[in-house]
């Protein structure tokens, strides 16, 4: 028997109600979006991007990161939003996504957000704007709604590897 991706999403919140989550929320747009803590390294400033041929189109570049070159991802070429110059709140939140360094490129960070995680939903399975593959669920927050996001979804290592090749 199949089960849908709904029922599959309602499964991984089923049991953990009184867990805390720790999210570092962001904006792209009007939207909030939060990752798990867990996953985010640091959070830069904005600097100079090199490009790289051949990349996928969300793909911005590679900066040098102490070091280390990582490449950075434009969440809202990701998500097939309407693109937007960087200004001074834009900024590049360092994630580590299975063992890959990244950034990911965003609007501006809002903050540091603890949330039982009874406050999370599954996603709708219809969700307008961006694929709700990459959605882990929704944080009913008091005012507003954040989208929880599935790093490992949003950042397809190996459509990021192919296309490198």
């Amino acid at each position: 028997m199949e089960t849908s991706v709904l029922e599959q999403k309602e499964k991984q919140f089923v049991g953990k109600s009184d867990e805390l989550l720790q999210l570092v929320s962001f904006k792209i747009g009007s939207e909030e979006f939060g990752v798990d803590i867990l996953k985010v390294q640091e959070i830069n400033r904005m600097v100079e991007i090199t490009k790289v041929p051949q990349a996928p189109h969300y793909v911005e570049g590679v900066i040098n990161l102490r070091g280390k070159v990582i490449p950075i991802v434009d969440l809202r070429k990701r998500f097939n939003l309407e693109l937007k110059e960087y200004d001074k709140n834009t900024r590049i939140v360092v994630v580590d996504i299975g063992g890959n360094i990244m950034g990911l490129v965003v609007d501006s960070v809002s903050e540091v957000l603890r949330l039982p995680s009874s406050t999370i939903e599954p996603a709708p399975e219809i969700v307008t704007g961006i694929n709700s593959e990459y959605i882990k669920g929704v944080a009913k927050l008091e005012d507003r709604l954040l989208i929880f996001l599935d790093l490992s979804k949003v950042i397809d290592m190996n459509e990021m590897a192919g296309k490198a090749s």
